[in-house]
């Protein structure tokens, strides 16, 4: 059974990373090494594509790299790494609550500003809200 094999080029336009980006990865580990033809060129087989997937709905997920990896690791046995993939995704859900929590706080700040400054005849109440965050 023959595996599928891409260049550089074809990867980085099925995923969408540039050659730089995929560099990186197998600088990084994130990618195993990958193998290369007798002219010394990337030669991407289905398993790296398929890797290389993972990474992205993972960083989709706002996991960050150093996450990825650990994830990564887990994928090869994911029953055994069941309890600690669960607590990296409560960690990651957690900061993600936080993050919504801040954005809320904010878009009701926006919110405040605008409606203050459409009822003001002097001055600019945004100017004088971001002034007031300065002090």
């Amino acid at each position: 059974m023959s595996t599928s094999r891409f260049t550089i080029r074809e990867v980085s336009h099925q995923t969408g990373l540039s050659p730089d980006t995929l560099r990186y990865y197998e600088k990084i580990e994130l990618l195993p090494r990958v193998q290369r033809n007798r002219s010394g060129r990337r030669e991407y087989s289905d398993q790296d594509l398929s890797r290389l997937r993972f990474i992205q709905r993972a960083q989709k997920m706002n996991f960050s790299l150093a996450e990825i990896a650990d994830l990564l690791d887990m994928r090869n046995n994911p029953l055994q790494a069941r309890n600690e993939i669960r607590l990296l995704t409560q960690r990651k859900l957690e900061q993600v609550e936080e993050h919504l929590q801040a954005l809320t706080t904010l878009r009701d700040e926006l919110t405040l500003l605008l409606n203050l400054c459409r009822g003001s005849e002097n001055g600019c109440p945004i100017i004088e809200g971001l002034e007031e965050e300065r002090k």
